[in-house]
């Protein structure tokens, strides 16, 4: 398979390895990006452990919650000059302002709705900015909440939103919770919402690094196993170390504000920048 620039390119931008490096652990996986970042974490090569960001060259992300409903958006484009213009930010926030007013289910439905009287739908509106500014426009990201309680944050700079749902109606703990999600990205609520798939991948690459370590390849297996839960509390929700307290987790402040109070979702949205 032709590995391209481009192939590189994301390659670096996942993990912080080096172009070579890059090259040729994609060249080692068939040009497979999983695979490939796999390949580079067994050589030892300083990289992010993979989370639920999506990339997006600019624009603006949003987050926006009320009556147990919320919704995170990012209305992208090409450049930042077009990210900063007033007219597109009133738009993303337009977008998002209907999403709540009519509590709609996806993305779909929020494109086939009416944009003011102009006789375009959003999906239509969209079409004709990007010919007014001459720059391609799209929702790249659309998600939704529902609970007891959602709260939305939206980092200075709006390049990162994060929406949290509670269990009960706890304004303040969930923006504390939600800038925590926006911070740290965990990749999932606790080690129960994590994907066999993601835990097999952990196995085999804490199995290799145990290798090369020098431990005996009979007790790789259960060396990689044991990190799990060192794995789990850096990339999970309720167990990763509060930041505003790191000598107690997620789950523990949460139990002290209230025993009853509980996450039952959180989304995250990152601009690459």
């Amino acid at each position: 398979m032709s590995i391209t620039a481009k192939d590189v390119n994301e390659l670096r931008k996942k993990t912080g390895a080096g172009m070579m490096d890059c090259k040729k652990a994609l060249t080692e996986s068939n040009g497979d990006m999983e695979q490939a970042i796999d390949f580079l974490r067994k050589k030892g090569q300083k990289i992010a452990a993979k989370r639920g960001d999506r990339d997006a060259k600019e624009g603006l992300v949003i987050a926006k919650s009320a009556n147990g409903i919320g919704y995170l958006i990012c209305l992208n484009c090409e450049t930042d000059f077009v990210a900063k213009n007033d007219e597109f930010i009133k738009l993303v926030h337009f977008f998002i302002d209907q999403a709540l007013e009519n509590n709609v289910s996806s993305l779909d439905e929020l494109l086939k709705m009416n944009y003011l009287e102009s006789g375009l739908t959003i999906a239509e509106k969209i079409v004709e900015q990007s010919g007014v500014i001459g720059e391609k426009i799209e929702i790249s990201y659309f998600e939704k909440i529902d609970a007891v309680k959602v709260v939305a944050y939206n980092h200075p700079g709006n390049q990162i939103a994060s929406l949290v749902g509670l269990t009960l109606d706890a304004e303040e703990i969930g923006k504390q919770v939600a800038m925590q999600v926006a911070a740290m990205n965990p990749i999932a609520l606790d080690q129960d919402s994590v994907s066999q798939d993601v835990i097999d991948r952990e196995i085999e690459v804490g199995k290799d690094l145990a290798i090369q370590e020098g431990k005996p390849e009979d007790m790789a297996e259960k060396i990689a196993k044991g990190r799990l839960n060192k794995f789990f509390k850096e990339t999970t929700l309720v167990n990763q170390a509060f930041i505003r307290d790191n000598k107690k987790s997620v789950g523990q402040f949460l139990k002290e504000s209230d025993p009853d109070l509980m996450v039952t979702n959180f989304k995250r949205y990152s601009l690459s920048i």
